[in-house]
């Protein structure tokens, strides 16, 4: 495939994604009855849509080697935003391993929860990394060390996403609950594609030519 095959599949893949993540927080409102949880679920799907909306953008606009202004509206939004996404994970994150520390999963499987956590919190961490790594690439498309940063983090973000729809769909005894056949569809196609859309940038990142004079 050529180059702009590459950065098609996976725009177009990405696009995708953006609308699956504004239904899953359509979903997460309404399947938590719209209570604190749900919210919480709902916000973080929403801003996290968001947020892989201007990302795709500018990997559109690095992909065709286009260089983008420091001052571009689309910048300085994800700039902006994937800071606040980063800590609104990084607070359900803490905010779940205290309610465990506390005991309230007496017989969950120790080993079990300490992969879930850590591999939930490399996700938030390697999520943060392909967000900020973009940014500072985005205004130098040339710069073949950050397209490299990218790659790697991008390769990165991809397994650790598999890990963590495994975890969404095989629940933790004593921790979490069965998901039900519409949870696994709904998070199960959407972690299949979140994995699919990140390999899909990766190669079109790798394929990608060098800046526009």
């Amino acid at each position: 495939m050529t180059s702009a095959h590459w950065r098609l599949a996976a725009l177009l893949a990405l696009w995708v994604q953006v609308a699956s993540l504004f239904g899953m927080a359509a979903y997460g409102l309404w399947r938590g009855h719209f209570s604190v949880d749900g919210w919480f679920t709902g916000i973080e799907a929403f801003l996290g849509g968001l947020v892989l909306a201007w990302w795709t953008v500018l990997l559109g606009r690095l992909t065709e080697g286009r260089a983008v202004p420091p001052t571009d509206g689309t910048l300085v939004s994800l700039r902006f935003a994937f800071p606040w996404l980063t800590s609104l994970r990084l607070m359900l994150w803490s905010l779940t391993l205290l309610g465990v520390l506390a005991g309230l999963a007496p017989e969950a499987n120790t080993v079990a929860l300490t992969a879930l956590f850590t591999i939930w919190l490399a996700a938030i961490l390697a999520s943060n990394a392909v967000y900020g790594t973009l940014t500072r690439l985005a205004p130098n498309p040339a710069d073949l060390t950050g397209r490299r940063r990218l790659a790697e983090w991008l390769n990165v973000a991809a397994a650790l996403s598999l890990g963590m729809t495994v975890f969404n769909l095989v629940p933790i005894a004593g921790f979490s609950t069965a998901p039900t056949l519409t949870d696994q569809l709904v998070y199960g196609l959407g972690g299949g594609l979140d994995v699919l859309a990140t390999l899909l940038a990766l190669a079109a990142v790798q394929a990608a030519p060098g800046a526009k004079g």
